[in-house]
């Protein structure tokens, strides 16, 4: 924005009338806003009316998007086909005398309404202006139609101007507007003659959106100061042109069925190639929006799938990592077992009583039978603990983990180790041997 000076500068007298123009049209208290709003549109009157009653309304409108320049309805197209129909001229020596005679009262009177209608906007604001409920006053103006000119009429769009324009620039259809002007004097004939029938009918409900409002309704009133008709009836006709929604015709006075299809025909075809360019332009960019998705969906999906790989393969990494500790674990311990074996072994080894020479009486000779068949042979004496044949069968290398010693005939395992019930194991000869026996040693570790 421009920086404020301290010195508001003066006013022109364009811009002045424009300023009591816009405060009437929007009902706004405040000149300052008035004159506010006004520059923020570089005093373009319909552009910051248009805006200020999107506001009201609450509508998300066409106009506002994108902020970078309001878009109002543009009205300013100097290819904007218009056509009037004047009203038919007097005919004949009576008609031209009457209206001669009619005409100096006819200009005083409608100078003398127009100065009274001018101060009595001084005086109190046009209670049109403000528009509080544009819906309410399209559906009364629809009713009161109905009232004087039957059910037969083409379809009018139910809703403010705004969503009008809203819905022909989403679908992309021609809009055409009508404003009913109550107290015109071509207004009936027009709406008996024309708009109610058959094939008006037909073609409008077929061909476009139709909006309509009294222009002595506010919202009827307020469209009419945008579209600023010259006379009643009035059509325009309203698309999207180039992104911005567009009066692309107007049709003034009353118009005949016929020349009313032929003119609106006539505007269509020669704006159907922006439609049809509209159309493409919209389908190219729903195209690379969905292949857009289409990528961005199929880059997603790889990414996905590769780092559900690396998932997998960390996770296959981390089981062999486990089971190779797992396995180095065991080996350890098996290792460490062994170890711890083999000093015990020693220990044992180191611990057993001397054995007796072959000549002493007490002695007992005693061959045993390994599981891996070989036979070792050494003597005992008979006051010895069993505890001490089986410290020297486990000191030996040959001998398995556990074992238990066992006497053929008859087949009994010998009480070596201390249990619960006797804690001190028998001697050889509380055990019953003789001085000479043959005992087997029978491995126990896979049990």
């Amino acid at each position: 924005g421009k920086m404020a000076a301290p010195e508001e500068p003066e006013l022109s007298q364009a811009q002045t009338e424009k300023l009591l123009q816009f405060q009437d049209l929007t009902g706004l208290e405040s000149m300052d806003q008035c004159r506010r709003t006004l520059e923020q549109h570089n005093w373009n009157i319909e552009a910051a009316v248009q805006d200020r009653l999107n506001e009201q309304e609450g509508v998300p409108s066409v106009f506002n998007p994108p902020p970078s320049r309001p878009l109002q309805v543009n009205t300013a197209d100097h290819r904007v086909y218009s056509y009037i129909v004047s009203r038919p001229q007097p005919r004949g020596l009576l008609g031209w005398s009457y209206y001669l005679i009619m005409l100096p009262f006819r200009f005083t009177y409608y100078t003398l309404l127009d100065i009274f209608r001018f101060a009595l906007r001084f005086i109190r604001p046009d209670p049109r202006g403000r528009v509080t409920d544009p819906v309410g006053d399209v559906v009364s103006f629809i009713h009161s139609f109905e009232e004087k000119y039957g059910q037969a009429h083409p379809v009018f769009y139910q809703g403010t101007y705004s969503q009008a324009l809203n819905d022909a620039k989403r679908e992309l259809r021609y809009l055409l507007v009508y404003l009913h002007g109550d107290d015109h004097q071509d207004t009936d004939e027009f709406c008996r003659s024309t708009l109610c029938t058959e094939e008006v009918i037909t073609f409008l409900n077929t061909r476009m959106l139709f909006w309509a409002c009294s222009t002595s309704k506010p919202e009827g009133y307020r469209v009419s100061q945008a579209l600023r008709e010259n006379t009643y009836p009035f059509l325009a006709m309203i698309m999207l042109k180039d992104r911005k929604m567009t009066v692309v015709g107007r049709l003034e006075g009353l118009i005949q069925p016929e020349d009313l299809i032929n003119q609106l025909t006539f505007i269509m075809d020669a704006n159907q190639t922006y439609l049809m360019s509209e159309r493409l332009e919209r389908e190219e960019r729903n195209q690379t929006q969905v292949l857009r998705q289409q990528q961005d969906e199929a880059y997603l999906a790889s990414l996905r799938a590769d780092q559900e790989k690396d998932r997998k393969k960390r996770e296959e990494q981390e089981q062999r990592r486990q089971e190779e500790e797992k396995v180095r674990q065991s080996a350890l311990a098996e290792e460490r077992r062994r170890r711890t074996l083999e000093e015990e072994k020693e220990r044992k080894s180191e611990c057993l009583p001397p054995e007796p020479p072959a000549d002493d009486p007490e002695s007992v000779k005693i061959v045993f039978k390994l599981p891996n068949d070989t036979r070792v042979e050494r003597r005992f004496l008979f006051g010895q603990s069993l505890t001490v044949i089986y410290d020297f069968l486990f000191s030996l290398k040959e001998t398995p983990e556990k074992f238990q010693i066992v006497t053929n005939f008859p087949r009994r395992v010998l009480p070596c180790l201390p249990t619960e019930e006797q804690p001190n194991p028998p001697t050889l000869k509380e055990a019953g041997l003789s001085r000479s026996e043959v005992l087997f040693v029978q491995d126990l570790t896979d049990d």
